[in-house]
């Protein structure tokens, strides 16, 4: 057995986003109130990992979500484009009438053929190639510690998608990647010989929630406390 090396992929907390934009890169969207215990939540579930190196995306909320671990840690993270949000052709609309969305624009549609590009967003294939660079340079910046790296979503589904051999063809509702999971990869010397899941701050999270493909924090729900 070789060198062994963990790098978790953190997604970041809930954002404060009322009227239910789909922000995606989008500058201006923060951690909101909930968003922030759930950052701290990871400063004290992981804070005395051996972890050595940090990196996030440039994004506001992810920068937000790593401060409290970065604090514990004495670490300055690397701030890397190659883990930001996806690209979409939706982002800046607000989704929160949810399932009416396409009815009310169904000239939105014409975006919707194509499931395994997609024909939505960034392809599938280069969310996968800079992210497991990206991890590939953690890994090397932490070898026989830990990392932690900051992202999105999508971003680190569709990385695990990858690495597990899986189709990319998925509902968003379905993707295992709750708001500040860890999706945490193992290394053996340079092969990746486990992928892990875990859920530190998943009891603060609204059950409404859990499933949302993006974070609208101060939305109006039935379900939130």
């Amino acid at each position: 057995m070789g060198v062994q090396t963990t790098v978790h992929l953190l997604r970041h907390g809930e954002v404060h986003n009322p009227a239910g934009v789909l922000y995606g890169r989008l500058d201006g969207f923060h951690l909101s109130d909930l968003g922030r215990q759930m950052a701290q939540r990871i400063a004290e579930s992981i804070g005395d990992r051996d972890i050595t190196h940090m990196r996030t995306s440039p994004l506001e909320r992810a920068q937000e979500t790593i401060a409290p671990l970065a604090a514990v840690r004495g670490l300055t993270p690397v701030i890397d484009p190659r883990v930001i949000e996806s690209t979409n052709k939706f982002q800046g609309m607000s989704f929160a009438d949810g399932g009416m969305t396409f009815v009310k624009r169904p000239h939105l549609l014409r975006h919707m053929y194509n499931p395994f590009t997609p024909s939505w967003g960034e392809p599938y294939d280069e969310i996968a190639g800079r992210m497991v660079a990206a991890i590939h340079d953690a890994r090397d910046a932490a070898v026989g510690h830990e990392a932690v790296v900051v992202s999105h979503q999508l971003p680190i589904w569709t990385t695990r998608l990858f690495l597990e051999k899986r189709s990319y063809v998925h509902h968003p509702k379905n993707r295992q990647c709750t708001l500040c999971s860890l999706t945490s990869i193992v290394f053996d010397d340079e092969r990746m010989v486990q992928v892990r899941y875990s859920e530190p701050a998943g009891d603060l999270i609204p059950v409404g929630d859990r499933s949302a493909p993006f974070s609208a924090g101060g939305a109006p729900r039935e379900d939130r406390p």
